[in-house]
């Protein structure tokens, strides 16, 4: 047992078998964690040139989410501010990342900083703003903060 904040991974394969999982729509549903999103997210960028992250992770999640019993509608599944504003925040995490370091050790990074908390989001955005039906079904500016530039 941990007394993290948060689950860290154990190892790269850990992390590519949730991303692979996630592309390939046979991610066990109890695995998609707020762990399995970001660390799948920061693999697809950094890993992934071949996706175009910006022009898929819509589709991806929402694939997913419904491939394990979800539904994406007005309030549930898919929420496309939270994913935009995470991945802004990975990237700039990568940007202070060493190139070549493991990516379990990038991953777990990530995870122990601000930027991988749950309320990381709530830094730029009201509750009202970040929760709204708008928000979740398409990405809409922050409303209290920028967002950091990678």
């Amino acid at each position: 047992m941990t007394d993290l904040p948060f689950r860290p991974f154990a190892d790269d394969a850990a992390i590519r078998r949730i991303g692979e999982g996630l592309l390939a729509c046979t991610l066990p549903k109890a695995e998609w964690t707020h762990e399995a999103h970001l660390g799948a997210t920061l693999w697809l960028v950094r890993d992934r040139p071949d996706i175009d992250v910006d022009a898929r992770i819509a589709g991806i999640i929402s694939a997913y989410n419904e491939s394990a019993g979800g539904v994406n509608d007005d309030t549930q599944g898919y929420h496309d501010t939270i994913t935009r504003c995470f991945i802004a925040g990975i990237r700039l995490h990568l940007a202070g990342q060493a190139i070549g370091q493991p990516l379990v050790d990038t991953v777990n990074a990530l995870l122990a900083s601000p930027i991988g908390r749950r309320d990381w989001p709530l830094r730029f955005y009201s509750r009202e703003r970040l929760f709204s039906v708008a928000a979740r079904r398409g990405y809409v500016p922050p409303d209290l903060a920028p967002l950091p530039a990678d």
